[in-house]
């Protein structure tokens, strides 16, 4: 569990008072990797950022006329940020649960964590994916969502099944190849 954040600045102005992010309902996944990007993400706001901007704001208004101090301003916007992202972050840590791809039991099909490689039956086109949860998308390192029309798709599905993917641009056929859990 993640402490909770002792230091949040009190905000007084109406116009301050940002709502936080809505956290999606239902059981959230996410790997091991996944959850300590999060936590080192934490981690670094609240022992490195947060203290340094609040120094810097200190130091502003210690400047004299705050209306006008553009460094001041920026700075409580940043802080109002920066608790906002803490607040997220230690809400989204304390509903995640963290899936283990390599301890699955059902090897022969495709579930949350599964590596899984794909060919499209129109051209040929070869590609490869790891169903993650939506906090660890990275379409560049091959990440997508479970919650993708892609990754609904492969859900439950086995080697050998061709799934249909309904996308903006029309629907497109793959057939799995393989599966993997790493």
């Amino acid at each position: 569990m993640v402490k909770p954040i002792d230091e949040e600045e009190q905000i007084t102005d109406p116009e301050d008072v940002e709502e936080d992010e809505p956290q999606p309902k239902g059981t959230l996944y996410i790997t091991r990797a996944g959850a300590e990007v999060l936590r080192a993400e934490l981690k670094h706001l609240l022992t490195v950022e947060r203290p340094k901007v609040t120094a810097e704001v200190s130091f502003a208004a210690s400047l004299g006329d705050r209306s006008e101090n553009a460094e001041y301003i920026y700075g409580k916007r940043r802080l109002r940020e920066i608790d906002r992202r803490l607040r997220f972050l230690d809400k989204r840590l304390e509903r995640l649960t963290v899936v283990e791809p390599n301890q699955q039991k059902d090897t022969s099909k495709i579930y949350f964590g599964a590596t899984v490689s794909l060919e499209n039956e129109e051209d040929g086109a070869k590609v490869t994916y790891q169903l993650v949860g939506p906090d660890e998308t990275d379409l560049k390192v091959g990440k997508i969502s479970v919650d993708s029309p892609v990754g609904r798709a492969l859900i439950g599905k086995k080697e050998g099944d061709v799934v249909t993917v309904n996308r903006p641009k029309g629907e497109v056929d793959f057939a799995i190849i393989k599966i993997k859990y790493v």
